[in-house]
């Protein structure tokens, strides 16, 4: 109802625009921003609310308090993430490949500066989900860049905490970090939604000789191409602290390069996977 409304009003207002004033039309554009933000949330909350056992009448959830308290930090990463991906305002290309990957970043208020890689993907929005989430302990095996990704919690099927150790290899430019992380999925229609952000527990502490760096909040979207349904658009908000003393400019220019490393590593995997298969 809300989204309706104010169409309407922005409709009615419409031949006032060109004599508003900056303020007056700032108001409009977050307004704008505020529906997208507010559709796209919308679709995904049958798919969320499916996941903590409730209707949109029941109070009771089925999971415990700690389940609970899990998948409700999934979820509010999987929104904050999806705010800053809606805000189109700001975003700047830093690097375009011949291929068509395309990074782009922009400084978000009280975080950092964040990377948005959009790439298209040999695969299947399923073979994706499977690789990059339902596997991700596996993720060692065919991306040189991580030393080991543990589940320490696994919270139903779409939600766990996961201990993730990154190698120690040459050109690395951040060295090597560990992150202590919640991540979440959603299944939307077509689509797929990975969130994630560093969580802490106490019986986790940061380990002896890395640096604990925090993730997030950060997602991934796939969804098909409309021109081939095996094929999927893949779109990465990376938004990470690395923590440690190093210069603003070095970490984002490795940032955006780790991207591409990493969308490298996944596209041989693929190509592997194709082969054998």
């Amino acid at each position: 109802m809300l989204p309706a409304v104010v169409k309407l009003c922005c409709g009615i207002s419409y031949p006032h625009l060109r004599s508003m004033a900056g303020l007056q039309r700032t108001a409009v554009a977050v307004i704008g921003q505020e529906i997208t933000h507010f559709q796209r949330w919308r679709q995904m909350l049958p798919c969320i609310g499916k996941q903590l056992g409730l209707s949109y009448n029941d109070t009771k959830p089925e999971q415990s308090e700690d389940e609970l308290f899990y998948l409700q930090q999934g979820q509010e990463a999987m929104k904050k993430a999806l705010s800053i991906l809606d805000d189109k305002d700001g975003w700047r290309v830093e690097i375009a490949e011949s291929n068509g990957d395309v990074i782009c970043s922009k400084m978000v208020p009280g975080v950092r500066k964040v990377f948005r890689l959009e790439a298209d993907l040999e695969a299947s929005v399923n073979e994706l989900y499977d690789l990059l989430f339902v596997r991700v302990e596996e993720m060692h095996l065919w991306n040189p860049s991580i030393q080991q990704i543990k589940i320490l919690k696994q919270i139903g099927p779409q939600t766990m905490v996961t201990h993730e150790v990154s190698a120690e290899t040459a050109g690395n430019l951040i060295g090597q970090r560990d992150f202590l992380s919640i991540r979440h999925s959603c299944k939307q229609e077509s689509r797929v939604y990975l969130g994630g952000a560093a969580i802490q527990l106490e019986s986790f502490p940061p380990q002896a000789g890395y640096v604990r760096a925090e993730d997030g909040p950060t997602c991934i979207i796939i969804q098909p191409l409309e021109r081939d349904t095996r094929k999927s658009h893949f779109t990465w908000l990376l938004n990470v602290d690395v923590k440690g003393w190093l210069p603003t400019s070095l970490v984002n220019q490795a940032l955006p390069r780790a991207q591409l490393d990493f969308t490298k590593h996944l596209r041989r995997r693929l190509a592997a996977s194709a082969t054998l298969g």
